[in-house]
């Protein structure tokens, strides 16, 4: 039987997946000229997202910013070294269209980590990080501080299309 600890662990991943699953069915409703639903899929995505907060927060998954940053580093690492690597090796020799997201994420997950690892440097001298943008590739997920002049190292998008995250 599982104990109330597997229960918030896998009731957090559910309503983690949900959350992203209703972010991404908006976004479909929405360029399909429903407004209305791709609202009511934002609104039910953001309650999902409040039940994974409470999950994680009864799991005591919510440390320091420094506690925070280094499970944020060993997170991204593992999926660039071990998580990433075969499933892109694997969809590569299936020809599977998973080839094109796993193989971004297997290096952009390297430069999240590498990000979390600069902030935790400075959070260990009482520092934030100095006042920088950060803007993100909507195609792939790579992050670059300050405006970007170049395309993506990653995908090619072009830098005129990264956001910039507030």
């Amino acid at each position: 039987m599982p104990t109330t600890i597997d229960n918030l662990k896998n009731a957090f991943a559910g309503e983690s997946q949900a959350n992203q699953k209703y972010r991404a069915f908006a976004k479909k409703a929405k360029r399909e000229g429903f407004p209305n639903l791709a609202r009511l899929f934002r609104t039910t995505a953001e309650a999902e997202r409040i039940h994974a907060e409470g999950h994680l927060s009864a799991l005591d998954g919510v440390g320091t910013t420094a506690a925070n940053l280094q499970v944020a580093i060993d997170g991204e690492t593992y999926e660039y070294t071990e998580m990433y690597p075969p499933m892109f090796e694997q969809a590569s020799s299936e020809d599977h269209k998973a080839q094109r997201m796993f193989g971004y994420a297997v290096e952009v997950e390297a430069i999240h980590a590498k990000l979390y690892t600069m902030a935790l440097e400075a959070v260990k001298q009482g520092k934030d990080l100095a006042d920088v943008q950060f803007y993100l590739c909507p195609v792939c997920g790579n992050i670059e501080i300050g405006k970007p002049t170049e395309p993506c190292k990653t995908c090619g998008t072009k830098p005129d299309k990264f956001i910039l995250v507030s």
